[in-house]
């Protein structure tokens, strides 16, 4: 049986919770990325990495992008955890055009990736977080009415209050892939 492991790193707790849901149906350790030394790598043949999405980027990410040579021999599952419903089309493309742009190619082809939907308290956000999350409603409450998504109109609708999209069901697809790798 291969040896797993999941690291993630998670601002606002989402994506620890997956993180840690997962682990635990997969019967594996889990670590925090900061917790975490790229030596110790070398000790798993499937390593689980999950990072939140902040501005089209994953918290993160650099564990993959520095640490390349060991893993690209390992099998590699990188899940985003962020806002977007990533049962919209266009959010996935938007959200793998911005991993494009920090991935290479090769580690592009190479991995796995899954998304999945978090939450967002805007009282526990830091300050850079909540301006962004202001200006973009902002621009939300010029566009025409008839022009917003239900995802925009959602994002009026709960601004300012606490959401959670977790949902512990939306990991069975990477569970699955996770045991055909066994």
């Amino acid at each position: 049986m291969k040896k797993k492991v999941v690291i993630f790193e998670s601002k606002y707790g989402s994506t620890r919770c997956y993180a840690r849901w997962l682990a635990e149906e997969l019967s594996c350790p889990v670590f925090e990325k900061r917790n975490f030394k790229p030596k110790d790598l070398k000790a798993y043949d499937v390593i689980i990495y999950g990072g939140g999405l902040y501005a089209g980027g994953v918290s993160g990410i650099s564990l993959l992008t520095k640490n390349w040579e060991i893993l690209s021999e390992k099998e590699v599952i990188l899940f985003t955890c962020g806002l977007a419903n990533p049962d919209d089309p266009n959010n996935v493309t938007h959200i793998r055009r911005g991993l494009g742009k920090v991935l290479s190619a090769e580690i592009m082809d190479s991995v796995k990736i899954f998304h999945l939907r978090g939450g967002i308290a805007y009282s526990g956000l830091s300050f850079v977080h909540k301006a962004m999350m202001f200006m973009l409603r902002r621009m939300l409450l010029k566009k025409d009415p008839s022009e917003l998504t239900s995802e925009d109109r959602q994002l009026l609708d709960t601004y300012g209050k606490q959401v959670d999209f977790t949902d512990r069901a939306a990991l069975e697809p990477m569970i699955n892939v996770v045991k055909t790798l066994e």
